[in-house]
């Protein structure tokens, strides 16, 4: 007689990109089984994806007894509004289509918070050593479609993840470029928010103001998807001065805004930045820039001098992180 096997379903639901994984529930980071990533607009919502996943992803015998999803954007009870898509993600929609005992709904940044916490040395690159403190809050920040902010508090030794919307906050000019790129933002829109700034669609808007009349080297066409990430190779490439520069605001303004993070939590314990831009830019990230910027909030300095910084390489945190959760609640 075969004993069944217990899963975890997890998925990290983004914008632009969803990542669905089936686990098993070790403890302290459940291993996955198969993860596959989708398109989230090729799929009208969630449950149609899944139906998809679990049938060609299911092992034999394998009973799912509970899921977690990161959703990339607020939580209100059993239900999430994609901030930047028109998805609704309900946990009881999805529960009752699958017979689950439990389906949980976190922030995708929370999600990837609770992913820190069993990350290996070799899935971070380590900016800023630092002197974390065994007592001290975490802090996460990933920009990417968006930005995200999440905590790690430390309450009596145990990490305890915290949502946020401070991505939605208003952009903090600190430089006289900084200031005139919230000119242009208001302007355009009449109001900046920080990730009108720090996101990709931050850095296209960054772009048009480094530019200005002029053309672009690169010949980058603002009106496609993948706008940022050719801003980025053509900056990293030096192929166009005005792409150079848009990638150096964007850089500092992503460690100031690090920074802020950091003063907010009180983030002794460290600060970990995710999303898929850090990955891309990861050579404009060590140059100096971020950090410096990070650092630059007297009289706070000397404390933000010991905060570890460190940029995730595992591009599941976000789907590892919904796993870990599942797991341990």
């Amino acid at each position: 007689m075969s004993i069944a096997k217990f899963m975890i379903l997890a998925g990290d639901i983004g914008g632009t990109k969803t990542l669905i994984g089936l686990f098993e529930p070790d403890m302290p980071r459940p291993r996955p089984l198969a993860v596959r990533a989708f398109a989230t607009l090729e799929f009208g919502d969630l449950p149609s994806m899944l139906s998809i996943f679990v049938n060609d992803a299911s092992p034999k015998g394998a009973v799912i007894e509970s899921a977690c999803f990161g959703v990339a954007g607020p939580i209100v009870g059993d239900t999430a509004q994609l901030t930047n898509v028109g998805w609704r993600v309900d946990a009881r929609q999805v529960a009752s289509a699958w017979g689950l005992k439990r389906v949980w709904l976190l922030n995708d940044l929370e999600a990837m918070a609770c992913g820190v916490s069993v990350l290996h040395e070799s899935e971070v690159h380590t900016l800023q050593k630092g002197e974390a403190s065994g007592t001290g809050n975490i802090a996460v920040i990933a920009a990417g479609t968006g930005l995200g902010q999440a905590l790690l508090h430390n309450v009596g030794g145990r990490l305890v993840p915290s949502p946020s919307e401070a991505g939605h906050a208003d952009f903090a000019a600190r430089t006289e470029r900084d200031i005139a790129l919230l000119r242009d933002l208001v302007a355009r829109h009449g109001r900046a928010a920080v990730e009108d700034v720090v996101s990709g669609p931050g850095l296209a808007n960054i772009h048009r103001m480094t530019h200005g009349a002029a053309s672009c080297d690169a010949d980058i066409d603002l009106g496609q998807a993948d706008a940022p990430a050719a801003i980025s190779r053509a900056a990293l490439d030096r192929r166009c001065r005005g792409c150079v520069d848009a990638l150096e605001l964007f850089v500092e303004a992503y460690g100031a805004e690090a920074g802020n993070l950091a003063l907010r939590a009180v983030a002794t314990g460290g600060v970990y930045v995710g999303g898929g831009i850090a990955l891309k830019i990861l050579p404009a990230l060590t140059s100096g820039a971020f950090m410096k910027a990070f650092r630059a909030k007297p009289p706070f300095e000397p404390m933000l001098d010991k905060i570890p910084v460190k940029v995730i390489l595992n591009a599941e945190v976000g789907l590892l992180g919904a796993a870990v959760f599942a797991a341990a609640s």
